[in-house]
């Protein structure tokens, strides 16, 4: 495929990759690893612009892409808080901060409270748009470096059992990776969340519909004893508003430390999407099945994958 157009224009939600282009960008992202690691100084994305657009405060994805950019040789743009400092204080539609934001750069990466304004942004851009995370919706180049960190540290995609933990509710980094993970053969999952933050229907009726078999249940110990993956989540409090009581009613029910470690199995690995406050203890840090810091560096490989491949094609 070298040398072809990339098939997708935007990256805005899970559901826009088969397998197929799965594991032609995780190539791609493995050859981001040689030349991060080999050839400080690539020169592939001299001239390009990246411009981030960030209504919610993110520290992580935005570095992470930032990074990306210049790591291919080439210049950010940033803003962070625009919902506080931009025009959209001032009341400026979405569209048309995009269609201002088009004409200084050449890929707009763009993370917003409302679900579905990075499609919206999409539409009415003419450069690619890729969505660092939608409010409660999808944080797709999170799926993608789950998905890849999985295959990295279990060997495989198929045939997988993952233990989903947390705010299933709420948290677009569990709802857009099992959109990915429906593409695989043989993959069962299990949900584990308290109840105020369970996984939503669309997710399960997705899945039921793709043929993934799930579970929901109450037993962290019993779950994290069967699967090759646990992938823990925080409770996010600013999704929870005024009901601190439930936020705290939630918080800390499912606690990952060193007893569930003790029943993981060996080739196990427990994810995280980070930030963590206390929902996996630091003392299990150290433990090679501890693959939270490998995942947020697996990031880095993806977002650079990602930008070349919107940017140059294959």
């Amino acid at each position: 495929m070298v040398g072809n157009k990339f098939q997708l224009e935007d990256v805005i939600e899970a559901q826009q990759f088969d397998r197929e282009t799965l594991n032609a960008i995780f190539e791609v992202a493995r050859e981001m690893e040689l030349v991060e690691k080999n050839t400080p100084g690539s020169q592939l994305l001299k001239g390009y612009l990246m411009a981030t657009l960030f209504y919610e405060p993110s520290t992580r994805t935005r570095l992470s892409f930032e990074s990306a950019m210049k790591r291919l040789g080439g210049e950010v743009l940033t803003t962070e808080n625009a919902r506080e400092f931009s025009s959209a204080a001032k009341g400026e539609t979405l569209e048309d901060t995009i269609r201002t934001v088009e004409g200084y750069s050449d890929i707009i990466v763009m993370r917003h409270f409302e679900s579905g304004a990075a499609r919206r942004a999409a539409t009415t851009a003419s450069i690619p748009i890729i969505n660092a995370g939608d409010g409660p919706g999808q944080h797709p180049t999170q799926a993608l470096l789950d998905a890849y960190t999985i295959e990295r540290e279990i060997g495989k995609l198929d045939g997988i059992k993952v233990g989903l933990v947390g705010d299933l509710a709420y948290g677009r980094t569990v709802r857009s990776l099992a959109h990915l993970l429906a593409k695989y053969h043989d993959v069962k999952i299990y949900f584990v969340s308290p109840d105020v933050v369970r996984m939503k229907n669309d997710i399960k009726d997705y899945l039921t519909s793709m043929g993934i078999e799930w579970e929901e249940s109450a037993d962290l110990m019993d779950v994290a004893s069967k699967c090759d993956v646990i992938y823990q989540t925080r409770i996010q409090r600013e999704r929870f508003g005024e009901r601190i009581d439930l936020y705290e009613e939630a918080r800390g029910k499912y606690i990952v430390n060193q007893d569930v470690f003790n029943v993981l199995q060996k080739h196990a690995v427990v994810m995280h999407p980070l930030p963590r406050l206390d929902e996996i203890t630091v003392d299990v840090d150290k433990d090679p099945r501890a693959a939270y810091f490998r995942q947020a560096k697996n990031g880095l490989y993806i977002r650079m994958a990602l930008l070349k491949l919107l940017l140059l094609g294959w």
